[in-house]
């Protein structure tokens, strides 16, 4: 009897894992050249940075297998640099299987459409106290401005803990801590890494007050609900856990709409003949009063430019995961131990799912067209089971801004400045977008 030979096994991915170590120039954040790769290689390719050996994934179908279908090869909580871990703690960005579905379904019902539509009102008052500060400042950076107003409404809504005149101390906090996401961790004090650490220990002293407040008080803010969870046995959570649970909402709750917002302001004046359409469609809408739920189902043309926003200036520019288990895709294979990482612009800026990418153009989102109708084409803010939680939230506080905008108030770009787009960590033009600012 002849014994049957084992499968042949699937070469690795193409590309090159360059010097030992040290591996390739990274260039990973540079469009043209995912691009080029993309055509070059298809949805998989190989590259090593700094010690990691990596298979870069790009497009939908890419996408797909990653978030979706072979989840079961990765971790979420091996695949993050260290940094990430450090800084947000043991929070749900780092947590995977049951104990991620957990602590999920708690902070669940705070993001349901019924708890929105409570929070409409809050954050219509937040907008517009926002936008009369704008017109007394007259000429302001509005990156800044923006986190300021996100972070307000994510600390008010989602913990209950109005920050107050504290506000621009704890949003510049917050950019002190992500900047440490991606520098070299030196615990020193005068170090970026060090910094960003005390930042963390300064959030987490205010957040321990929020905690306290929602023990004594508690609502069905996302704070409330984790507070008052008890596992099988009646044990709470830690103190730990709520802090970094509560840590990480403010951190997502608030960096990822402020660089959307940034970006929208900016594409906006680019593009006159937009953000005229945007206008018309408020105007005929006929707003006399407060915002309901009922005027922001019929903003469908916002709801097209936010959607190219996100295609165009996702906030983020990749996710990480790491790879539990060898597995095939598209003919190669992916070891164990090896870090997965998923590209977002690859397929945001893909000619053969969007005509002319480099064009700013929200009719491709329009029920004629529908550009975005492959799977995982569009992924700004993640894809399947572990889809951004707050996604509807951050839609929300986006579409209430923008409306009072686009009905009551104008703004020039000032010249002379940078807007070439970077990321540390989130999306936004190097100069932070300054602007003269004025109501209609």
């Amino acid at each position: 009897m002849v014994a049957a030979s084992a499968p042949t096994p699937k070469p690795l991915p193409p590309g090159s894992l360059g010097l030992p170590w040290l591996g390739e120039r990274p260039q990973l954040l540079d469009n043209e050249y995912l691009q080029a790769q993309y055509r070059k290689y298809g949805p998989v390719f190989k590259t090593r940075l700094l010690g990691r050996n990596i298979a870069v994934f790009l497009g939908p179908e890419a996408n797909r297998f990653v978030l979706s279908s072979g989840a079961q090869y990765f971790e979420w909580r091996g695949g993050w640099p260290p940094t990430f871990k450090e800084l947000l703690g043991e929070s749900l960005f780092v947590q995977d299987g049951e104990e991620h579905r957990q602590k999920r379904r708690l902070l669940m019902p705070a993001f349901h459409r019924e708890s929105l539509r409570h929070y409409l009102e809050t954050m219509e008052d937040i907008a517009m106290r926002y936008l009369k500060k704008w017109e007394r400042l007259g000429q302001f950076a509005w990156l800044e401005e923006n986190k300021q107003y996100t972070f307000e409404v994510a600390s008010t809504l989602l913990t209950g803990s109005a920050p107050g005149a504290e506000i621009e101390r704890l949003s510049k906090l917050f950019v002190t801590l992500t900047r440490g996401f991606i520098t070299i961790p030196i615990r020193a004090a005068w170090s970026p890494y060090g910094k960003a650490l005390a930042a963390r220990r300064a959030l987490l002293d205010y957040i321990d007050k929020a905690i306290d407040n929602r023990r004594v008080n508690p609502t069905q803010d996302a704070l409330s609900l984790l507070v008052q969870t008890r596992d099988e046995d009646g044990n709470a959570l830690t103190n730990q856990e709520l802090q970094a649970q509560t840590l990480l909402m403010l951190f997502a709750g608030h960096e990822t709409s402020a660089s959307m917002l940034t970006s929208l302001a900016m594409i906006l004046k680019q593009h006159p003949h937009i953000l005229e359409k945007a206008r018309a469609e408020q105007r005929a809408l006929h707003i006399t009063g407060r915002l309901t739920n009922d005027h922001l189902r019929h903003m469908p043309y916002l709801e097209q430019i936010l959607k190219e926003v996100e295609r165009m200036f996702p906030p983020v520019p990749a996710g990480f995961r790491k790879v539990i288990q060898t597995f095939e895709f598209n003919g190669y294979t992916i070891p164990e131990g090896w870090t997965a990482l998923y590209m977002i612009n690859a397929a945001h800026r893909d000619p053969v799912i969007y005509k002319d990418p480099d064009v700013f153009d929200p009719e491709r989102f329009s029920p004629e067209r529908n550009e975005s109708s492959v799977p995982f084409s569009l992924v700004g803010f993640g894809g399947g089971a572990r889809i951004c939680i707050g996604y509807a939230f951050a839609q929300q506080e986006m579409k209430v801004l923008a409306s009072h905008l686009l009905r009551h108030y104008d703004w020039e770009v000032l010249p002379n400045q940078n807007l070439n787009t970077i990321y540390l960590p989130t999306l936004f033009p190097k100069d932070g977008l300054k602007v003269r600012f004025w109501r209609l």
